[in-house]
């Protein structure tokens, strides 16, 4: 059996509430957030974010956790500190905003002289070291996290692989307890420095987004040339060293990750010769330029944007393509409805938001949706979405 320990997680969002409750079943953890709304819903079981999987085991599961909004109180017996505070990409300075990250990294250590600092919010290569030298301790390791919005708790439940940034024996201590808390046998374990660590996170998202920009840019050919999009994807997916997965078209890459991981990735290669890394966030936004000109062709008096996340079973859509697509239409003079269901308000983005789907759909002449819906089967011939494969 596996010894119990005390673990603080900083943020409560996909990724900090997932890994809270994954090391709350065999763990004592207190979250840590700014936000006393967010407490108040962690401590009365219920999500902060969009994920059944949480959800689920926050009312089912025997979990030891609670959330506070003392720090004091959060850091003072912690064996393990879990930071997972945002990082958001910084137009102004080409960076992540790494600001959070580390005043919580500076709190937790002054706070408590013995536990291990685990970074898993994603920051720039090279950044955990420099947080060593400037605090000058080694109790400080980065381990990057590899999860989907709506699915981080299954991600972390049955993961791809856990990489841990140190060789240190807690930082080996600190994968015993992810794996314990994980359901999948026989994960594969890497160690190796932060560096490294950091590198295969920002490198994986731009890899992924990468393969998400090739199928749009073969979709935007077949739509160009009178192609069956479907059959050409098919046929390439079938070679074995392509495969499938991340290979049905949308409006671009999207969502809190990609946009600002590969963008983050181009600023470490400040002085290492590149031509691809700056193509795929090129290609995103050429592919959303050609999605607005198709929707702008036909000269459609009342366009229609049902959903802004990306994906189902999403709640988030921060940095969604779709966003970027309805800006250029809009650009155009074309008056634009949207259909948004996570909007309260009457209007966003300086558009009208349709709270009755019936009516939405009655007043557009077009509906444009990044992943189609049974909802919206019965306008069908209203619809334009590139999802050839009805899946995320």
């Amino acid at each position: 059996m596996v010894e119990r320990h005390s673990v603080t997680v900083v943020g409560s969002g996909y990724v900090g509430l997932s890994l809270s409750v994954l090391l709350a079943q065999n763990n004592d953890v207190v979250m840590l957030d700014i936000d006393s709304s967010r407490v108040e819903s962690i401590n009365k079981r219920q999500s902060t974010v969009s994920d059944k999987d949480i959800e689920s085991f926050l009312t089912s599961k025997q979990l030891t956790l609670k959330a506070t909004l003392d720090a004091k109180i959060a850091y003072k017996n912690a064996s393990f500190i879990v930071v997972a505070t945002p990082t958001d990409y910084d137009l102004n300075t080409g960076y992540f905003d790494t600001s959070s990250v580390d005043s919580v990294v500076e709190d937790a250590l002054q706070s408590n002289k013995h536990a291990l600092v685990v970074i898993k919010s994603t920051i720039p290569v090279g950044h955990t070291l420099l947080l060593q030298k400037r605090f000058g301790t080694s109790r400080v390791i980065f381990s990057p996290e590899f999860l989907r919005e709506g699915q981080a708790l299954n991600d972390n439940l049955y993961p791809s692989r856990i990489i841990i940034g140190s060789h240190c024996k807690r930082g080996r201590k600190f994968a015993e307890l992810l794996q314990a808390g994980a359901e999948k046998n026989n994960i594969e374990i890497l160690f190796m420095d932060s560096t490294e660590a950091e590198a295969v996170k920002l490198f994986s998202n731009t890899f992924l987004a990468m393969r998400v920009a090739f199928f749009n840019e073969l979709d935007s050919y077949a739509l160009m040339h009178n192609l069956n999009t479907k059959s050409i994807i098919e046929g390439m997916c079938l070679d074995k060293r392509i495969g499938k997965g991340y290979n049905n078209p949308s409006f671009g890459y999207g969502g809190y990750c990609l946009p600002k991981d590969t963008k983050q990735l181009l600023a470490n290669y400040r002085n290492t010769p590149q031509t691809l890394i700056e193509a795929i966030i090129s290609s995103n936004e050429t592919r959303k330029d050609f999605i607005a000109d198709e929707i702008l062709k036909a000269e459609y008096r009342v366009v229609g944007f049902y959903r802004l996340a990306m994906k189902e079973g999403s709640d988030n859509f921060r940095s969604s393509a779709i966003i970027g697509v309805i800006e250029r239409v809009k650009a155009a003079g074309v008056k634009v409805l949207l259909y948004e269901p996570s909007v309260t308000s009457a209007e966003f983005l300086e558009c009208e938001v349709i709270a009755d789907l019936g009516i939405f759909k009655h007043k557009c002449n077009l509906i444009i949706t990044n992943r189609f819906c049974e909802s919206l089967s019965d306008v069908n011939s209203k619809v334009f979405s590139r999802d050839v494969f009805g899946d995320n």
